[in-house]
C-alpha cells in the first residue's frame, strides 16, 4: 500500500519565498473560533487561549526547522511529529501550527497516529493487561512462589483490577516478582511495533516526502466495524505534520522535525479523566501504563527539535532534563 502514486511537480523557490513571510503572516493572524482539524478518530478537540499561545511560540522555530528541511527536499516537502503525553495538547497544537501554515500558503494536513495500532482501543487494552499478567504469573513459576494460597491473592486482585499497586508488596514480599516481570513486559509491549504498525506510518511519511500526490490513510474507531482507508489528496500539501505519543519513537525513520509537548503522567491521567475516553482511569494499572509512556518520551526527548515546557516556553534538552528530574 501506498508504493504507487503520481509525484507533484513544485517550484521549491516559491515554497521557500513563502516561509520567508510565514512568520510574520501567523503573528497578525486572529484564530478563529472552528479551525479545521486532524483525523484523530473518536475524540472532538476543544482549542483554548493556552494551545493557541503555545503554537504561537513554537511556530517561528517551527518555521525556521522547516526552512531547512524543506529547501533539501526535492519536492519541497517535510514531515513533523507532534509529541507528548495525552493531556499536553498534541491534537489542538498541531491543528493550529497546520492552520498558521495554510494561511501562509503553504499547504498541511494533521494525521493522527493513534489510527495504525494494531488492534481497536478495547483489544489493545485488552492485550496491555493480558501481557502484564501473564509475564506476572510466569515470573511467580519461576521464582518458585506459585502455590495456591498466593495465586488466590493474584486472582482476588485481579477481579479488583489491583493487580499492578505495588503497595501489595509490602505485605506479601513475593508479589514483588510479579509486579517487575509484569511491567518489563509491559514496557517492551506499549510504543512498540508489537501494539502499533509503525511501518505503515513511516512508509507514509516516506511517500509524502517522495512527492507523493495522494495517499491512503487509515482510519479506526472504537469499535470492530470502524475500519477503512480514505484516499487522501495530498497535492497541495507542502508538510505532514503526525500528532501522536510515539511521534518521536525510535520506530520512525521519516520524522523531520520532533516536536515534543512536555507533561506529567498526572497530567496526562487527568486529562483522560476529563474526557472519559477509558474505563477505570485511577486504576494501579493505568497509572502504570502512564509512567511507561512518560518514561519513553524521556528517553526520546534528546531526539526533538523543538521542546516546550508545560508554561509555555522554548526550552533546551538540557533545561528538560533538568525540569524532569525536579518531578520526579
Amino acid at each position: 500500500m501506498n508504493t504507487k502514486y503520481n509525484r507533484i511537480t513544485i517550484n521549491v523557490s516559491d515554497v521557500k519565498e513563502k516561509l520567508t513571510h510565514a512568520s510574520e503572516i501567523a503573528a497578525d493572524l486572529t484564530i478563529p473560533e472552528d479551525i479545521p482539524h486532524g483525523d484523530m478518530p473518536g475524540d472532538k478537540i476543544e482549542i483554548g487561549q493556552s494551545h493557541i499561545a503555545k503554537a504561537r511560540t513554537i511556530f517561528p522555530e517551527l518555521v525556521k526547522e522547516l526552512t531547512a528541511k524543506m529547501e533539501a527536499n526535492p519536492y519541497g516537502r517535510a514531515v513533523v511529529a507532534v509529541c507528548g503525553g495525552s493531556g499536553v495538547g498534541k491534537s489542538e497544537i498541531a491543528s493550529l501550527l497546520s492552520y498558521m501554515l495554510e494561511q501562509a500558503g503553504i499547504g498541511s494536513y494533521t494525521m493522527s497516529g493513534d489510527n495504525y495500532p494494531h488492534r481497536i482501543p478495547m483489544y489493545n487494552d485488552a492485550e496491555r493487561l493480558h501481557t502484564f499478567r501473564v509475564a506476572g504469573m510466569r515470573a511467580m513459576a519461576d521464582a518458585g512462589v506459585m502455590n495456591p494460597e498466593n495465586v488466590a491473592k493474584i486472582r482476588e486482585w485481579q477481579k479488583a483490577e489491583t493487580d499492578a499497586d505495588k503497595a501489595h508488596a509490602e505485605t506479601d514480599t513475593w508479589f514483588t516478582s510479579y509486579l517487575e516481570a509484569g511491567k518489563e513486559a509491559l514496557k517492551n509491549y506499549l510504543g512498540t511495533p508489537k501494539e502499533t504498525d509503525f511501518e505503515e506510518v513511516d512508509n507514509i511519511m516516506k511517500a509524502f516526502k517522495d512527492g507523493a500526490d495522494a495517499l491512503y490513510l487509515k482510519r479506526m474507531g472504537r469499535d470492530e466495524a470502524s475500519l477503512w482507508y480514505d484516499l487522501v489528496d495530498l497535492s497541495n500539501k507542502q508538510v505532514l505534520i503526525v500528532e501522536w505519543t510515539h511521534g518521536n519513537s525510535d520506530y520512525m525513520t521519516q520524522v523531520d522535525i520532533p516536536v515534543l509537548l512536555n507533561s506529567t503522567p498526572q497530567e496526562t491521567l487527568e486529562h483522560r479523566r476529563s474526557r472519559n475516553r477509558d474505563g477505570k482511569l485511577d486504576s494501579p494499572f493505568t497509572t502504570m501504563v502512564l509512567e511507561i509512556e512518560q518514561a519513553k518520551l524521556v528517553d526520546q526527548a534528546h531526539k526533538a527539535k523543538i521542546i516546550v515546557s508545560k508554561a509555555g516556553d522554548i526550552i533546551s534538552y538540557d533545561e528538560f532534563k533538568k525540569i524532569m528530574a525536579a518531578d520526579i
